[in-house]
């Protein structure tokens, strides 16, 4: 096969959450433990950082694989869904993993394969596995999909686990309640290993606290260490905007950063990537504070970062965010209000097998909304979003393609006015240019 061959049969052979949904999510380990198992167990020669949480987990793990890159470590980086190229779920030191890679893997394992019937994220995950040992990183950021405790990412043993954000999202799968889905995530917890908590949250404390007794597991509240905020935005002229931040411990001096990722939510993951650096050091692998700094400043150029509050253009201001649950709109919202505007225009696309009634009714009544669908078999109809967004006091005209939609918006705004797009990964993922 060659490379085109390759991704078909990984993403039309065998199921894809980000596709079909529910069908490709299996509560069980071992599809992954016999590739791995085929591949000559290759999660067990890594040193891995293991990432969970709902929202802040893609950013934590981009911005400690920029950090270890600045300090000189061969850091590899697995992450998902990607938004443009299969091969931005794989990287290492921000170079994606080259098409010969992905076409080898799959002409040498396609008979074992087809008689697995694995997943595809699960075949995506023993991939990345293979890829990183074979290169012999020296260090590997390891994202969860979905949850932490039947995640196939969850096959490793790591240095460090870091869990973000709690919040109702994929409630089907992982439960209707906080305590629930931290219960899933906190599965991501090993004997022994220390774990930080991003976010204290009244709901979870006592979750990642029972877990982490029952394994041993020395447990850090990041936040209820350290205090992050937020500063403000950095514009200069010719350069890409930056985020100002201060943040304050019990025992030293106060550290100022500026973070190429935009969006004030990120002072919500940086206690926990603060935090994730300073028990790397306690266990013996040296970060100096100036690969801290450094590795936030540049995260985007270091790992390729894409649809974080990114900054499509400046006149009129468009920007985008893959935000996409009731806690991610939350961030998005309060940010949309610290940005002066004449008008906002909403460009918008979501998912079908989730209850976006609540999403809807945190979305600002006065803007134009521009209804739109990404292209594939879970997007919610342009239509039937428009239909259950007047609900809320929502107005706007449905337009299905993403593209066409944006430049509608971009038609009728001015220089002074504010445009965003999102609502979903995948409406994200389809921007041209992106």
């Amino acid at each position: 096969m060659n490379y085109q061959e390759s991704l078909d049969f990984l993403f039309n052979a065998l199921p894809m959450y980000q596709r079909v949904g529910s069908t490709a999510f299996k509560k069980d380990l071992s599809n992954t433990y016999k590739l791995c198992e085929r591949l000559g167990h290759p999660q067990d020669k890594l040193k891995c950082i293991h990432i969970a949480g709902t929202n802040g987990k893609g950013s934590t793990a981009h911005a400690l694989a920029s950090i270890l890159q600045k300090e000189g470590y061969k850091t590899g980086l697995y992450t998902s869904p990607h938004l443009k190229s299969f091969r931005e779920r794989i990287k290492i030191n921000g170079r994606e993993i080259p098409e010969k890679d992905v076409t080898d893997f799959v002409n040498s394992h396609q008979s074992f394969l087809l008689a697995l019937q694995p997943s595809f994220f699960e075949m995506t995950v023993a991939l990345a596995f293979h890829y990183f040992e074979k290169e012999k990183v020296d260090f590997a950021c390891i994202e969860v999909g979905m949850g932490g405790r039947f995640d196939s990412t969850n096959v490793i043993k790591p240095l460090l686990s870091v869990i973000t954000n709690i919040g109702l999202d994929h409630v089907s799968f992982l439960g209707n309640t906080l305590e629930k889905i931290a219960f899933e995530k906190a599965g991501i917890i090993k004997p022994r290993t220390p774990v930080v908590i991003s976010q204290s949250q009244p709901e979870t404390i006592s979750v990642f606290r029972e877990k982490a007794l029952q394994e041993g597991a020395p447990l850090h509240f990041a936040d209820q260490e350290i205090n992050v905020f937020y500063k403000g935005a950095i514009m200069e002229k010719g350069n890409l905007p930056k985020s100002k931040y201060e943040l304050r411990f019990p025992n030293k001096a106060p550290v100022n950063i500026q973070l190429d990722l935009m969006g004030k939510y990120q002072e919500k993951n940086l206690p926990g990537i603060w935090k994730a650096c300073e028990v790397l050091n306690q266990i013996g692998i040296p970060i100096k504070d100036k690969s801290i700094l450094s590795g936030l400043e540049t995260i985007i150029s270091s790992t390729g970062l894409k649809g974080r509050w990114q900054t499509l253009r400046i006149n009129p201001l468009t920007i985008c965010d893959t935000g996409h649950n009731i806690d991610g709109f939350k961030f998005i919202i309060e940010q949309i209000k610290t940005i002066p505007y004449r008008k906002l225009s909403m460009v918008l696309g979501m998912v079908n097998d989730k209850d976006i009634t609540s999403l809807l009714s945190l979305l600002p009544k006065n803007a134009d909304y521009y209804f739109c669908q990404a292209n594939l078999p879970r997007a919610m109809s342009a239509e039937q979003l428009k239909h259950d967004a007047e609900k809320f006091g929502l107005i706007g005209e449905s337009i299905p393609d993403v593209n066409e939609a944006l430049r509608k918006a971009l038609g009728f705004s001015g220089k002074k006015d504010l445009i965003f797009v999102g609502g979903s990964t995948y409406v994200v993922a389809e921007i041209e240019g992106l």
